[in-house]
């Protein structure tokens, strides 16, 4: 869900964003710690709920953090309630943000040493159609024009429409009917 397979190659995309962009913040050490620790866990997950909701790719200024690209004002997103927010949040205030910023964002540039990467198995990527990870250069090509399957051919593709970044939890029943046609079609 929410991202394609990619070659575990480090990602060359990324590079055609500007320098505020999320990930490239927060794979130098100790930025995205920083900026978290700023604020309190609950605040971090309700700004990340609110950044990824969008279908705008998280880019801060060049004086600005990521965390400072919400605004105490601006509300959760209705599928969000304040209860999910408040378990998220203890959650995260017990665990930190270490593991979450690990995978994807600090690992993705690691060199594996994988000749063929292809994965033969039947699989499916559910994504929303507001999900801001479709604005990465080349990305929507990539999976639209499918390139993708050049790696997972027999990938299933479903976008769901009204989705965004956190397409399970916001479209929670049409999600899990698609994983379990996609398992019942595949058994």
């Amino acid at each position: 869900m929410r991202v394609p397979f990619m070659p575990p190659n480090p990602p060359t995309s990324h590079h055609h964003l500007p320098e505020g962009f999320y990930i490239s913040r927060w794979k130098e050490a100790g930025r995205a710690e920083a900026d978290f620790g700023r604020l309190d866990a609950k605040s971090v997950v309700r700004n990340v709920y609110i950044m990824f909701s969008k279908s705008e790719i998280p880019i801060a200024h060049e004086n600005q953090e990521i965390m400072d690209l919400v605004e105490p004002s601006d509300p959760l997103p209705y599928w969000f309630t304040e209860e999910d927010l408040a378990t998220y949040g203890a959650l995260y205030e017990n665990s930190g943000f270490q593991t979450a910023l690990q995978v994807p964002n600090r690992s993705m540039d690691l060199v594996l040493d994988i000749k063929d990467p292809k994965t033969e198995v039947p699989a499916l990527l559910i994504m929303g159609e507001k999900d801001y990870v479709l604005n990465f250069p080349g990305m929507e090509d990539y999976i639209r024009g499918g390139t993708v399957k050049t790696f997972v051919p027999n990938l299933e593709i479903v976008f769901v429409l009204v989705g965004s970044h956190f397409v399970q939890e916001q479209s929670p029943d049409e999600v899990n009917n698609l994983v379990v046609n996609f398992l019942k079609t595949h058994n």
